[in-house]
């Protein structure tokens, strides 16, 4: 995708060139009640992803993966506070708290009992404070600027080069899947890739035509609230747009997934008619499929250069990639997929 600040000059500067230059912190959707049969672990971590911490505490409890949940996926090379559940009848909070921090060398900042399982989505976002290291001497001036592109017309909702893999060859990989269907996590991690893939083929089309963040009649939009609906009145729907209540959305292919009517859709069937699979294949692949927002707007945004370089910071809702934001900082595409 361009980058909507490309007549910005950018500000350099490597990116994760240690785990504490990126900090992730969840903004939960809820907070914990303090009953009930699952402790909620706040947990801060380096250099291991959010699985690597799932079966660490399966292990240290005795529990299976299903007892454990988690509200998002997490890059490894970060320092990320993130929420973990577990499903234990028994152990006061604190105690369990304790045995985290000293059997796994793991800082817990706080832990409480609640009624259900933590699961994916269960989070309004993302706050990040990024350093960009040995970024341009003007990065602080530079930076302004493009904060204010974004703050002011938002990006487009793309996802980030960790969701392809290392070699960037994650969607390619699933094509096989679609004639061989294969189930477990490394089939459902390739099928997400190829979905993601084609997301990015709606959004060049829809960019190519001018309609990004526009509507089309019969495109899908969502609420910043979350509920999908239909566009049946443009005349209606564009103060909403414009008001950020609504943004459209492109799809993430699957049998189950709600398609576009009218124009809108032509240009989602094209996409799938160009990516080589068919309706057929999808169901093969038991591959269900959802919609996705195609827009979003970064809020919250902090800037503090420093000797090392520029500290960004900035809110993202759930499911949104912090380098796709970096990218418009950087200019640069090559940001790390760890």
């Amino acid at each position: 995708m361009p980058l909507v600040t490309a007549h910005l000059p950018g500000v350099g500067g490597a990116l994760k060139s240690r785990p504490a230059d990126f900090v992730v912190e969840e903004l939960p959707l809820y907070l914990p009640s303090g009953s009930g049969e699952h402790v909620y672990l706040s947990i801060v971590r380096e250099g291991a992803t959010t699985k690597e911490i799932e079966s660490a505490l399966g292990r240290l409890f005795a529990l299976p993966s299903r007892a454990i949940g988690t509200a998002g996926m997490k890059d490894k090379q970060a320092r990320t506070t993130q929420t973990f559940s577990l499903h234990l009848h028994e152990g006061e909070p604190l105690e369990l708290a304790r045995r985290v921090e000293g059997e796994l060398g793991l800082r817990v900042l706080s832990s409480a009992r609640h009624a259900n399982k933590l699961r994916m989505g269960h989070l309004l976002g993302n706050r990040f404070r990024v350093l960009l290291r040995d970024a341009h001497p003007e990065a602080l001036t530079r930076a302004q600027a493009i904060t204010d592109e974004l703050s002011a017309h938002g990006l487009p909702n793309a996802f980030g080069p960790q969701r392809f893999g290392a070699d960037g060859d994650n969607a390619e990989r699933a094509r096989a899947l679609f004639a061989q269907p294969k189930r477990g996590w490394t089939a459902e991690l390739l099928l997400s890739a190829w979905q993601s893939a084609q997301f990015h083929a709606w959004l060049a089309q829809r960019h190519a035509l001018g309609k990004l963040p526009g509507l089309l009649e019969g495109d899908v939009a969502k609420r910043h609230d979350g509920p999908i609906f239909d566009v049946l009145d443009l005349a209606l729907e564009e103060p909403r747009l414009r008001a950020r209540e609504i943004v459209p959305t492109g799809p993430l292919f699957g049998e189950s997934m709600r398609w576009a009517k009218g124009a809108a859709l032509q240009i989602e069937e094209s996409v799938l008619r160009e990516s080589g699979i068919d309706a057929q294949a999808l169901a093969r692949a038991r591959l269900p499929g959802t919609r996705r927002a195609a827009w979003i707007y970064p809020r919250g945004f902090e800037l503090e250069a420093e000797a090392q370089g520029l500290w960004v910071g900035f809110e993202l809702p759930k499911g949104s990639y912090a380098t796709v934001v970096l990218r418009e900082f950087t200019k640069s595409d090559a940001l790390s997929a760890d």
